[in-house]
């Protein structure tokens, strides 16, 4: 903070002139900065040391001497920031970036990117809004989830759409699929540097099954002990072939029971802040270690519409570098997400089955989604559920009539907020008022309104294990028991307990296609659009590939060197 004050009180001096020669005096430039004759000395001495400006006093009390400004307050401010980049305290020099967002990016953009600093590879990403605090096992948004999956490790993970060994090396069931045996590896780590109790993971493991989440993500669970130092055994009441791939989701990742911030994962916070976030990477890390000394958010917002939220932007093209230069830039990556925004219609809603089929129909109208005013390439209309898994050609009769008044409750993103402007306009020339709820949130989890809808439309993240992600929405979601009922949805998970029952994995993801075809043909749901994620970076940044969060493995991504290689 002193050298906040110190930078405040320099530029109160400079703005004067505009950097200018003055002929001033100590008690002038005193009451400038606030501060005392002899305090003013004082800074006059520190800054012709530093070789802020040159000042040559005239003798006699009263006497102006000359002021001479060589360096302006913005380079200083550039120079104290590369300083304090170099000694890898990124979390120190916030006090001196106090500007508004438009400065504050323009300050930083020649140190977005990859960059070695100090002999440490660093990478650098410009983000467009504060990222929330990651309150295991609860973790709802995108970039949020992608993060905890860097910084915490589970028993198991997916890597693409498998699931594999992580602070398990290896796991087995018995004959009957009721008992399931996790053997942990011996050499594992807190990122405190505090060896892993096998106590430390059950706890943890018991405090998830016990959370909201983990009461429905993990309800077959019946007991959970350690047999052995190195083995934790998962009792069961029914089957549930799905255990690994559920102990490998952003639920079941395995935070320190008494110290949330610490994981096993490849990185660990080094600063947290709404403005910026430092992970570094965890030097005893169990597997393949990162490639880079640290990764940086730098939070630097743009102006956006309040009453959306702060989150009403989606980032689905991420520049690693500067995003005003994002045609510059090379395309590294691209793919289009299989997670979609969706359209469900509530089923005891007072529409027969012929409206609902209709209002499904118009969804399908060609042109319809093309025709929002998005950006160009942010979104491709959805066919499917899945691949291979068809929407249904919805008919009806054009005569049907809907409601005079409907009611749709969306909530983020952005681009649900210009699809239902779209169908409140094709509604309208159908005779029906389309009236809008907007829930400023990225999912229905806390809100108490959906039974008041006729209409519902959100977003669903798709990662890794496609199949497997839509029966956990099935079962996790509370829009499901909303638009369903509650016969009807208890019926559903009736079905999915005898689904997850399957030994096989492809007989369990051909039920599961079957499922969702049956609503979609019911006119429960429907995809709307998925999205065209994209990376851009700089040349000098290496090894990034897209995954199925439309993010990138921050362990596989590389900086080189600054040497010329012959």
């Amino acid at each position: 903070m002193r050298q906040l004050n110190r930078l405040n009180q320099y530029q109160r001096l400079w703005s004067v002139s505009r950097g200018e020669i003055q002929y001033t005096s100590v008690t002038e430039m005193a009451s400038r900065c606030f501060c005392s004759e002899r305090h003013m000395r004082t800074l006059l001495g520190q800054w012709q040391h530093q070789g802020w400006l040159s000042w040559q006093a005239q003798s006699g009390r009263g006497r102006r001497g000359e002021l001479c400004f060589l360096k302006t307050p913005d380079l200083i401010r550039r120079e104290l920031l590369q300083r304090q980049l170099s000694l890898g305290q990124p979390h120190q020099l916030l006090e001196l970036i106090n500007l508004e967002p438009d400065q504050l990016n323009h300050l930083l953009k020649p140190f977005m990117g990859g960059q070695w600093q100090d002999d440490r590879p660093t990478l650098r990403i410009p983000y467009y809004r504060p990222l929330d605090p990651l309150h295991l096992p609860d973790v709802p948004g995108r970039a949020e989830q992608h993060l905890a999956r860097q910084i915490y490790a589970g028993l198991t993970r997916f890597v693409k759409d498998k699931v594999v060994p992580d602070m398990a090396h290896h796991w087995q069931c018995s004959g009957d699929g009721l008992s399931w045996f996790f053997f942990l590896r011996p050499q594992l780590y807190w990122h405190n540097g505090e060896r892993v109790d096998s106590l430390q993971l059950l706890h943890r493991l018991q405090q998830i099954c016990h959370s909201q989440t983990g009461k429905k993500l993990l309800a077959a669970v019946k007991s959970l002990t350690l047999p052995q130092a190195l083995c934790l055994r998962i009792d069961l009441h029914v089957p549930d072939n799905w255990l690994p791939w559920r102990l490998a989701t952003v639920p079941c990742l395995l935070a320190h029971p008494d110290e949330e911030r610490l994981g096993t994962g490849p990185w660990r916070i080094a600063a947290w802040s709404r403005e910026l976030i430092r992970i570094e990477n965890h030097e005893r890390y169990h597997d393949f270690h990162p490639l880079m000394q640290a990764v940086e958010y730098w939070i630097t917002p743009p102006l956006f519409d309040q009453a959306l939220g702060n989150s009403c932007r989606h980032p689905v093209q991420i520049a690693i570098g500067q995003p005003d230069e994002l045609a510059q830039l090379r395309p590294v990556s691209r793919r289009l997400s299989l997670g979609f925004c969706y359209m469900a219609i509530r089923q005891n809603a007072s529409l027969t089955t012929s409206q609902r089929h209709k209002l499904m129909r118009l969804i399908q109208t060609p042109g319809m989604i093309d025709s929002l005013p998005l950006q160009e390439g942010l979104i491709a209309p959805s066919h499917e559920i899945l691949p291979g898994w068809q929407v249904p050609d919805y008919r009806s009769d054009d005569t049907v009539a809907l409601p005079t008044i409907l009611h749709l409750h969306y909530h983020l993103p952005v681009e649900l907020h210009a699809m239902a402007e779209k169908l409140r306009e094709v509604l309208a020339e159908e005779g029906c008022e389309l009236r809008l709820h907007f829930y400023p949130a990225k999912n229905w989890q806390a809100c108490d309104a959906l039974e008041k809808a006729d209409l519902i439309m959100g977003d669903r993240l798709i990662g890794e294990a496609p199949g497997f992600t839509l029966e956990t929405w099935l079962r996790l979601d509370r829009l499901w028991p909303a638009i369903l009922g509650e016969a009807a949805f208890v019926a559903l998970r009736s079905e999915l307990e005898a689904l997850q029952s399957c030994p096989s994995e492809s007989d369990r993801e051909r039920a599961l296609q079957q499922v969702f075809h049956e609503l979609m043909s019911q006119a429960v749901i429907r995809p709307l659009f998925n999205y065209r994620y994209q990376i851009s970076a700089p040349p000098g940044v290496e090894g990034i590939a897209l995954n199925a969060r439309g993010w990138f493995d921050f362990s596989r991504a590389w900086i080189p060197p600054p040497v010329t290689i012959a």
